[in-house]
């Protein structure tokens, strides 16, 4: 086994385990008679109304790629939500959110692109989603107690999104390098070794190109609304669930979960969304095995539209998980 192959097992592993551990951490000590009946008990209402949110979520994400994506070309925000969908159920399916290279591949195969050319407007998507989330945290903190531990790692997240975000507009407003070809002749290169020396100088022409334009600045603040809708969707489930918590605590909850799942891992993040679900639960004083039953509850009850509609979209690209599996197993080949 190559080293590199024997990397990605390691990760595979490591991913597995990680969900494993969170799940046996989530479920050793809960009351089994006691969490069946917790299983049981939802308000119809509350949850088609969290359905809808989340639903609508994600396609408000479509439509800020299709903003992002407007200065490389043309392409219709249902299409950029098809390929978010298709990306996340792929997610849901195979572990290492794989997903993100689907997508990406999806959108550079109807845009008739390089793939890395789409790169940058992803990459743009997750710094907004950081800076809002960073903002939230802060503006969450004023309303509701957050455990202490939270915010430490909340003030090391807002130190690298503004590290990271001091980097983008310095590439995007720094002089132009020079074009190729007007400086002193360059040794011929092996065509690969070409391309990928060229990947850096095509990622910073795509930050540039996308710029801060009515476009870009339209899509920071589809963000904010897509991750608002998601935090509401979150809030909808607690309630149809008739845990008495604030907006602002199921926001809290929502963005907890979102910083424990951040990181690739095992398909659908399943054993690190409960684990931080119960962790943020329990923190604002409500017990496990009650925090335990709702972990299960929401994750099936949010994930649900997405399986559906994932497949959907997945199978009308005309992309399978069998396809998926060679192509990524021919980029790890030639990678």
């Amino acid at each position: 086994m190559s080293e590199r192959r024997a990397g990605q097992v390691l990760q595979r592993i490591a991913a597995y385990l990680l969900a494993a551990g969170g799940l046996v951490w989530v479920f050793h000590d809960v009351n089994g008679p006691a969490l069946a009946k917790y299983l049981l008990r939802f308000n119809a209402w509350w949850v088609a109304l969290g359905l809808l949110l989340d639903t609508l979520s994600y396609a408000a994400q479509g439509y800020r790629w299709h903003l992002l994506l407007r200065p490389l070309g043309r392409i219709g925000p249902l299409r950029t939500t098809q390929a978010v969908y298709a990306g996340l159920f792929v997610s849901e399916v195979l572990p290492m959110r794989v997903g993100e290279i689907v997508r990406a591949y999806l959108v550079s195969l109807w845009m008739a692109k390089d793939i890395v050319a789409v790169v940058p407007s992803m990459a743009l998507e997750r710094l907004s989603e950081g800076i809002w989330l960073a903002a939230g945290l802060g503006v969450t903190a004023i309303f509701v107690p957050l455990p202490h531990d939270f915010l430490v790692a909340g003030d090391i997240f807002g130190l690298v999104v503004l590290v990271l975000t001091g980097i983008f507009l310095t590439l995007i407003f720094r002089k132009k390098r020079e074009a190729p070809g007007s400086g002193p002749e360059k040794p011929v290169r092996p065509n690969l070794l070409r391309r990928l020396l060229s990947v850096p100088g095509r990622l910073e022409g795509g930050f540039r190109s996308i710029g801060i334009s009515p476009s870009s600045i339209a899509a920071f603040f589809m963000t904010l609304l897509h991750l608002a809708l998601q935090a509401v969707s979150f809030w909808c489930v607690m309630k149809a669930y008739g845990l008495p918590f604030s907006l602002w605590v199921g926001a809290a909850v929502s963005l907890i979960v979102r910083f424990g799942i951040a990181l690739p891992n095992a398909p659908a993040s399943v054993g690190t969304y409960q684990l931080f679900c119960v962790l943020g639960l329990t923190a604002f004083g409500l017990g496990k095995t009650e925090a335990a039953a709702f972990s299960i509850v929401v994750f099936i009850l949010l994930s649900l539209p997405l399986w559906v509609l994932g497949f959907f979209a997945l199978s009308q690209s005309g992309l399978t998980l069998l396809a998926v599996r060679e192509r990524l197993k021919s980029m790890r080949a030639h990678g």
